[in-house]
């Protein structure tokens, strides 16, 4: 059985955590492979990604237990390095946009995956956590930067002091998750979002992820500049012409992407 299923459709593809036994805890193996997957979704023809797990969690952090018990010991520097943070990093910075469809838990790692995309879409079933301290661990994935960036310094510090799971109407509150629906309802919300964004102007869309990134740290007068630039890229774009061919014949823009 693949430890990660990849499918892709109409230029949506699919990731699923799938190791429903434990949850969608991930081992290095299945570490690994998210990576590779990530990497060539950057450069393919994807409009949209979607993550997800199998069974009745999203991903309940990684698999510790195992990690340790490799022959060899554990680098967990190394293996963050090497593994995790380029997943991260790459997640955040693909021209595309990336859905967290979180049906269930998403702790540890699996929290910090669902952070790093775009959009998360979450069923009231849903559950998010940063419960490192709970082992004596300080929360990694990239989410040190990510959270306090989405829910300020006080709340992300009292979250991962605490390893609080909190539930998805508190993340909804908290400016964690983008929309809730009962579970019954998640799978049309999460189509539908990514056939709005696979419809979109793919050019603009990976310009204004781009943008958002180069903001967060640079200062106003730099990310104007970025602006200026990377307006010109939009400017140059087939995406661009249909969007003013279609906004004068008063109709649905048929973007490419290109």
């Amino acid at each position: 059985m693949d430890k990660l299923v990849v499918t892709s459709s109409n230029g949506i593809k699919r990731i699923v955590f799938n190791a429903p036994e434990r949850r969608n805890a991930v081992d290095a193996e299945m570490v690994e492979r998210l990576l590779e997957v990530v990497l060539e979704t950057a450069g393919d023809d994807t409009r949209v990604l979607i993550l997800t797990g199998a069974g009745d969690a999203f991903c309940a952090g990684a698999d510790v237990k195992g990690m340790l018990g490799r022959a060899g010991g554990f680098d967990v520097t190394e293996h963050l390095r090497r593994l995790t943070n380029p997943t991260i990093a790459a997640l955040r910075e693909m021209p595309k946009p990336v859905i967290a469809r979180v049906h269930g838990p998403a702790v540890g790692i699996g929290c910090n995956y669902a952070l790093a995309a775009d959009i998360r879409i979450a069923s009231t079933e849903a559950r998010f956590g940063q419960v490192f301290s709970k082992i004596g661990l300080i929360p990694d994935g990239g989410s040190t930067y990510l959270l306090p960036r989405l829910v300020g310094y006080a709340k992300a510090f009292e979250l991962m002091v605490t390893g609080e799971v909190i539930d998805a109407r508190t993340a909804e509150a908290l400016g964690l998750v983008t929309r809730v629906v009962e579970p019954e309802a998640l799978d049309a919300a999460t189509e539908e979002w990514a056939a709005r964004l696979s419809r979109g102007p793919g050019v603009a869309i990976g310009g204004i992820k781009k943008a958002l990134l180069y903001g967060e740290t640079h200062s106003l007068a730099e990310a104007l500049d970025f602006e200026a630039v990377t307006q010109a890229e939009c400017f140059r774009s087939e995406d661009f012409r249909e969007g003013v061919k279609a906004f004068v014949e008063k109709r649905r823009p048929a973007f490419r992407g290109c």
